[in-house]
């Protein structure tokens, strides 16, 4: 599929793997990658199970590029909130396998599938905006709304607070903690028992379970890139 994103298909599951060999950041290859990969699993009408190297699924936007502005931050942090978009619509189930770390864009994405299986150990899941001094995006604060516990999302958003593994069912970040070495084929067995479902009916059901924060997510993208000077 690319350099740093794989495909693999496999009984109606297509698996997608993240790897930079580093820590999984957000950049424009990755997004673009990851697209690529998502259209493929669309043509291929097949239960997406999506994750990253071990120890990370990803650490968010490439802090260089966001850090220098311009063209090039924009359409990467657009496109990263795109695909989180893309993700909570998609027409078959999204399994997300998170292999360690899940911080800001990672946790973006994360809360974006439909069914996440977590990794116990030392990990950190968290959106860490306001810890670094950047304005929680609209569109994130969708995301996290969306999913998380009311008390928690308040911290999540307000406060950064990083919640581990543990933490994180209770929270709404997973909703299944397993071993390190049981992640994927935990992960893979439920995209599994997901492909059985009636797809146009999930489909359908998806949408019209989450048509109010797809459109706050949508509104929200596009409120944020209206003013050049956010970046």
């Amino acid at each position: 599929m690319g350099t740093i994103v794989t495909y693999q298909l496999k009984n109606s599951v297509a698996t997608i793997i993240m790897d930079d060999g580093k820590v999984n950041v957000f950049s424009l290859p990755m997004v673009t990658e990851l697209s690529a990969a998502l259209d493929q699993a669309a043509a291929d009408s097949a239960v997406v199970l999506l994750g990253g190297r071990d120890g990370v699924l990803s650490a968010g936007f490439d802090l260089g590029t966001l850090s220098a502005g311009g063209d090039e931050a924009v359409a990467m942090v657009r496109g990263g909130f795109e695909l989180a978009a893309r993700l909570l619509s998609f027409p078959t189930p999204v399994v997300i396998a998170c292999t360690g770390h899940a911080v800001a864009m990672g946790a973006f994405l994360l809360l974006s599938g439909d069914y996440r299986v977590g990794a116990a150990g030392p990990y950190r899941l968290a959106a860490n905006e306001v810890a670094i001094g950047i304005t929680m995006p609209y569109a994130a604060v969708e995301i996290l709304r969306q999913r998380l516990t009311p008390a928690c999302f308040t911290r999540a958003v307000a406060l950064a607070e990083i919640f581990s593994p543990g933490d994180a069912v209770a929270a709404g970040f997973l909703d299944r903690v397993v071993e390190p070495a049981r992640v994927w084929d935990a992960a893979r067995a439920t995209a599994e028992s997901l492909s059985k479902l009636d797809m146009g009916a999930h489909a359908a059901s998806k949408l019209r379970a989450r048509q109010h924060v797809l459109e706050a997510v949508r509104a929200g993208i596009e409120k944020e890139f209206g003013d050049a000077t956010l970046l």
